[in-house]
Order: structure tokens, then C-alpha cells, then sequence
């Protein structure tokens, strides 16, 4: 029983140093059914009279899976009687909830769970939830963010615990004085701990078959990206993204209180930062004031928006030294002032690019817009116009919304072969900087969705697709 016996030290040691639990604790374990979080429940189960903790098992049920689902509710069930631990279960119409608020599959499973979670821990008696995010989703996690971009707070990647307050859940992890938390406890333990431990024990668990799906990103780094850096890049480098986090972690604590220091002499009031004291700060502060400020404003910026926003450090006042923001903001220089401002007029964008999970969403500050690839299951696209829907072959690769470009071709509805999309763009007279920055998602070279035209359909009734829709940000309605 030596695996067990290690996991369980190691477990012990993990919640000790980062106090995710206390003697008097009552912890909600969320259990789905798998081998991590049946884990986290067996392993605490072990712990509990060391720790001086009280548990009950919560199950959320996602209703997108049938008769997999409620197998895998029923599973937990018996397992939490078989422990003579409270069940408390609940479930949710995840795939409504994602239409109803134009979120993908797994925003609105999360934010789901994480409304369940929060009611369960306002209601009582419960002050903890305890989750099963292990070391690999953390290195998954900011493997994602450093190739879809992030800064230090992103590498910062899953915190061991997060505050639960009134309004829900917070971002990052303030110095522990919230009664209320959701924790981690296995966050540094490896996923093949967890199954050899499982082994030993003689427990079944549940496989959820979605999770091979390499039609999700975070599935194709776990078992074809990070598998490939192990073996051709560092043996190590799930513990070592792990270790990253850690640290940035520590850098985002260390900063933010820094940041909360300077701030309000930088900033006197909302949308204004005082130039002269933001140009006598470290660059390292400089940049995150700026976010700060704009944070103030509820205006997320992008690396490069923020550099716009410090170039006009060195340029004197006037209208012609200012730079757009998203959301249909403007910053400018005004005598010893930079000024946040709203524009009277959306801002014409430069080339734009930007990932587009299947299924999942995008937002584009150039257009104002969400793009959504919505997943249709087999002999499920009756019910849809075939122009609107893509080809799940076309979409294998993974799919970019852009800006359309010189000698793009796209194989309109009705047509023989494809057209250059600058002569279709000309033939319904859409001209000047609204053609520059028409949208287009592609599929590797192959341009397979064009606002306003639709595609050439020709589905097979049996072939699982891709329905592609843009959404304005302003109004919540469709585009043209």
C-alpha cells in the first residue's frame, strides 16, 4: 500500500502549507465520477480525523451526455452511501444555458458549477469545496495561456484556493481573511499518482470519453503536445510549468499590492493617470498601472494597447496624440493628464487574428463582435439552414477569425467554384475601411466562413458540422 500511504502524505503536506484546511472545516468534495476527483474524495476520507474536517459529496450533473450522465450521477451516489457521506447533488441544462447566454459548451458548464458551488457554500453548512485540479491541469493550463498569449497573472494559472464572497467567485487569491473558499488539494499531485493509488485501493471510477476528444484544445496538449515535450524536450516539464505557476503566483501577490500602493498617486480619479508620476515608475509598474486603470474603467487590455497607452508619455498634448482602445475607448495626452475617454466612433482596426475553439467562442474588440463554432452531432443539422453550417473536415485544423486577405477565395452558396472574396465584397458594394476589415474564419489556407455570403452547403444528413455565427457585442443580436 505504498502508493497509497505516499499520497496520502503528500496530500497532507500540500494542504498544510497552503491552509486549505482547518480543524471544524466542512467540506463539500465535488466528485464527477472520474479517477481524479474520486480520488481527491477517498484520499480526504483517509485524512479527515487527522485534519479535524467534516465532508459530504457534491455531483453536479451537466445533462449533456444522456444516459452517460446519469450513470455517472448514480455511480457517485453509491459511492458517497458506500462512505456514509451526505449526497448532494444537483444538475443543470449546460447546452441551454450556453445558447441562452452565447457561451461555448465549456464556459457555461464552468459557470454553471461554479454557481452550484457558490450556493452551496452561502447556503451552509459547508465553508470549503474541495476540486480534484491536479498538477497536470495546472501545466495544462498555462501551456494554453503562453501559446494563446498571457502575462505573468496568466502563467499564475490555477490558485490553490479562491474566496467566495457575495457576488461569487473571485479571480486570484487575496490573504485568506474570506471564510469561504473553493480549494485545491491535489494541485500538486501528478494524474498518474491518483491512478496507481486508485489501483491499490481496489476503486473503480468513471471515464468520461469526451476527454480524449482531440477536438478540444486542452485535450490535444494533454495527450499529444505536453506527451511529445516529455519525450523530446524535458522528461520533467508538467512539474516544471507547475513550478512556473508557483512562482508567478508569488510575483502576482507581490505586485498587487505594490500596484494598490501607487495607484491612487497615479490615478486621481477614474480614466485619469497623472503622466509625470506613471513616467517616473519602473516599466515593470508602469505597465501594470495602466491595466489597473483600465481594470477601473472595465476595459481588459491587450499587451499592445497597453504599449499605445505609454508611447504617448513622450508626446505633448492634443487631439492628434491618442491612441483606441477596445470597446470603443480613446486614451489621450492632455497637458500633465492621460484620459480615458469614450470615442464617438468605433475605431478603425488593423489586421486582427484570433483562435477560435470547436466548439467554443471568440471575441474581436476590431468588429465589436463574438464569433461562435457552435458543434452540430450527428443527424442533429436538420433542424438547420445547411448554407450556415461548415463541414467538421474543414474544420480539423484549427480555425482562425481574420481579417480577410489579398488572394483569400471563399466557395459561395449556388456557385460552381470559389471566388476571389475581393470581387464578391466589390459585387455587394462593401468598400473602403468596412471592406479592410471584414471578417473571414479559416480552416489552415482554406477561408470556410464569410459574413453575408452564405457556403454551399451540400451536408450529408449523417456528418457532424460546425455552425458559425457572428454576434454583436452592443446589441447581443446576430450580425448580417
Amino acid at each position: 500500500m505504498l502508493a497509497v500511504q505516499k499520497l496520502a502524505q503528500a496530500v497532507r503536506s500540500y494542504i498544510q502549507k497552503y491552509e486549505l484546511l482547518k480543524p471544524g472545516d466542512r467540506v463539500g468534495v465535488a466528485v464527477s465520477g472520474g479517477a481524479d476527483s474520486v480520488a481527491l474524495l477517498r484520499v480526504l476520507v483517509e485524512l479527515r480525523k487527522e485534519l479535524g474536517v467534516t465532508l459530504a459529496v457534491a455531483h453536479f450533473n451537466h445533462q449533456l451526455r444522456g444516459a452517460d450522465a446519469d450513470a455517472d450521477e448514480q455511480f457517485v451516489q453509491e459511492l458517497a452511501r458506500g462512505l456514509r457521506l451526505e449526497f448532494l447533488p444537483d444538475r443543470g441544462d449546460v447546452a441551454g444555458y450556453a445558447a441562452d447566454h452565447r457561451l461555448s459548451i465549456e464556459a457555461a458548464a464552468r459557470e454553471l458549477r461554479l454557481q452550484y458551488f457558490t450556493r452551496l457554500l452561502r447556503a451552509g453548512p459547508l465553508n470549503k469545496i474541495a476540486t480534484a485540479h491536479t498538477l497536470d491541469d495546472q501545466a495544462e493550463t498555462v501551456l494554453l495561456r503562453v501559446a494563446r498569449g498571457t502575462g505573468t497573472r496568466g502563467l499564475a494559472g490555477i490558485y490553490p484556493r479562491l474566496p467566495v464572497s457575495q457576488s461569487g467567485v473571485a479571480d486570484r487569491n487575496p490573504d485568506g481573511k474570506a471564510a469561504r473558499f473553493i480549494v485545491r488539494p491535489l494541485l500538486g499531485t501528478r494524474r498518474s499518482q491518483l491512478e496507481e493509488y486508485l489501483a491499490e485501493l481496489g476503486q473503480e471510477w468513471r471515464e468520461d470519453k469526451s476527454n480524449r476528444d482531440l477536438r478540444h484544445a486542452r485535450n490535444r496538449v494533454r495527450h499529444g503536445i505536453l506527451p511529445r515535450l516529455e519525450r523530446n524536450l524535458n522528461p520533467s516539464v508538467r512539474e516544471t510549468l507547475a513550478e512556473l505557476a508557483e512562482v508567478a503566483r508569488a510575483e502576482e501577490d507581490y505586485w498587487a499590492d505594490e500596484v494598490a500602493r501607487v495607484l491612487p498617486q497615479a490615478m486621481p480619479a477614474p480614466g485619469i493617470l497623472k503622466a509625470g508620476v506613471l513616467a517616473g515608475l519602473p516599466l515593470a509598474m508602469q505597465r501594470r498601472v495602466v491595466r489597473a486603470a483600465a481594470t477601473v474603467l472595465r476595459l481588459t487590455l491587450e499587451f499592445r494597447h497597453v504599449e499605445e497607452v505609454l508611447s504617448l508619455l513622450t508626446k505633448g498634448a492634443g487631439a492628434a496624440n491618442s491612441t483606441m482602445l477596445p470597446d470603443g475607448w480613446v486614451v489621450s495626452r492632455h497637458k500633465a493628464d492621460l484620459r480615458f475617454e469614450r470615442a464617438h466612433k468605433r475605431p478603425e482596426p488593423s489586421d486582427y487574428e484570433y483562435c477560435l475553439p470547436v466548439p467554443g467562442w471568440v471575441e474581436v474588440r476590431e468588429l465589436g463582435s463574438r464569433f461562435e463554432a457552435v458543434l452540430v452531432p450527428r443527424k442533429g443539422t436538420q433542424g438547420y439552414n445547411p448554407e450556415q453550417l461548415v463541414e467538421l473536415e474543414l474544420a480539423k485544423e484549427d480555425l482562425r477569425v481574420r481579417n480577410w486577405r489579398a488572394g483569400d477565395r471563399f466557395w459561395p452558396a449556388h456557385s460552381k467554384s470559389p471566388k476571389k472574396i475581393k470581387e464578391l465584397l466589390q459585387k455587394q458594394h462593401v468598400s473602403g475601411p468596412e471592406r479592410k476589415r471584414w471578417p473571414v474564419v479559416s480552416s489552415g489556407t482554406t477561408v470556410v466562413w464569410l459574413r453575408g455570403f452564405p457556403g454551399r452547403g451540400g451536408l450529408r444528413e449523417t456528418e457532424e458540422a460546425v455552425w458559425i455565427r457572428e454576434i454583436a457585442l452592443e446589441s447581443g443580436r446576430p450580425n448580417p
